[in-house]
């Protein structure tokens, strides 16, 4: 009998899609949680991908520029997504945080995305004018729009990545969770 140890096991890989709009704070913690500098972001035009690895999983995360020339071509990424990552400016203007729910409700209602599990970062918790966790899923409306679905909503901030890393932990809970079913199936 072998009692060697083998390589660990490959970490499951899940490909994630992430959207909000422009200066939500999608890229600063995209970049903290892949240990990358953020002293010099700029907002993303486009889509970019980044590996982020996780103690159990790498999440690939492909994420979607927020600006509104961007925006109309979102759903042409979101094949191929096994879970969403939504990000909002909870310091933002009423006006922002009114498209943000708007952009938020038609991702939870999109075809290729309502039966994935969603987190949902109420970011810029660390600013003054931030609204509360309570207050955003009471003003978009979650609960009544959500229900059935597996969703996460958090407070975040780049100034605590370990509640952000505890977010991300929950949503590959989810994940695989989704993958478990698919499997019994």
């Amino acid at each position: 009998m072998l009692c060697c140890k083998g390589p660990p096991p490959p970490r499951t890989e899940y490909d994630v899609v992430c959207i909000g709009l422009t200066g939500s704070g999608k890229t600063s913690l995209l970049s903290k949680l892949c240990s990358e500098a953020t002293d010099n972001i700029v907002p993303t035009t486009g889509f970019s991908i980044k590996a982020v690895p996780f103690q159990n999983a790498i999440l690939n995360v492909k994420e979607l520029g927020g600006a509104d020339t961007i925006k109309k071509y979102w759903s042409r990424y979101y094949q191929g997504s096994q879970g969403v990552v939504f990000v909002l400016d909870s310091a933002s203007s009423d006006e922002d945080l009114e498209v943000a729910r708007t952009e938020l409700h038609s991702a939870l209602q999109h075809p290729q995305l309502c039966t994935l599990p969603f987190l949902i970062l109420a970011n810029h918790q660390d600013k003054p004018a931030a609204r509360s966790v309570q207050e955003i899923k009471k003003y978009f409306e979650l609960e009544p729009l959500a229900r059935g679905k597996s969703w996460i909503l958090e407070g975040s901030s780049v100034d605590n990545m370990d509640a952000v890393k505890e977010s991300f932990s929950q949503l590959i809970h989810l994940l695989e969770e989704k993958d478990q079913e698919a499997g019994r199936i």
